[in-house]
């Protein structure tokens, strides 16, 4: 079970590969996008300010999903290629550390979606996840961490 919390979000540089995919499609770009954006990162001489990360800019439909992976970084970079800058929204968040493996996340959806229910809360569509654990490091997927965010909105 995780345990979440309501949470206030400054805006958040990042840069990112933006695709449209299907949920088997997303490791494979993940990989992409990951390896690309840090050789745009590393060519501008920026630093990653944190973990790799997605966002989702909108709720999926019944089979596609609108994807945005990168690394946080501290200013906006320059379009190279597919990378391009991205400004995370700032606002009322509700958080939560998923452990676990990548495949399990739907479970925490649910429960994040019972919790914020349960508070008169109202998601927006914009969320995000930041992946605390790194795969090729960390071999058990059971102590996966994945960061959840999900924005909210402000009247409730």
């Amino acid at each position: 079970m995780t345990t979440f919390e309501i949470d206030e979000v400054q805006s958040q540089h990042a840069a990112v590969v933006r695709g449209q995919m299907r949920v088997e499609e997303i490791p494979d770009f993940f990989g992409r996008a990951f390896g690309a954006v840090m050789d745009a990162l590393v060519t501008q001489g920026i630093d990653a300010a944190g973990p790799p990360m997605a966002y989702y800019p909108a709720m999926p439909d019944e089979e596609m999903f609108d994807v945005e992976a990168g690394f946080p970084t501290a200013v906006a970079i320059e379009p190279v290629g597919d990378v391009v800058p991205l400004v995370l929204p700032h606002g009322r968040v509700a958080r939560g550390v998923h452990v676990g493996p990548y495949d399990t996340l739907t479970d925490t959806y649910d429960q994040l979606f019972a919790w914020l229910a349960e508070r008169g809360e109202s998601p927006c569509e914009q969320m995000w996840e930041c992946y605390l654990s790194d795969p090729s490091v960390e071999s058990d997927p059971a102590v996966w961490r994945t960061e959840v965010v999900w924005l909210l909105h402000d009247a409730h």
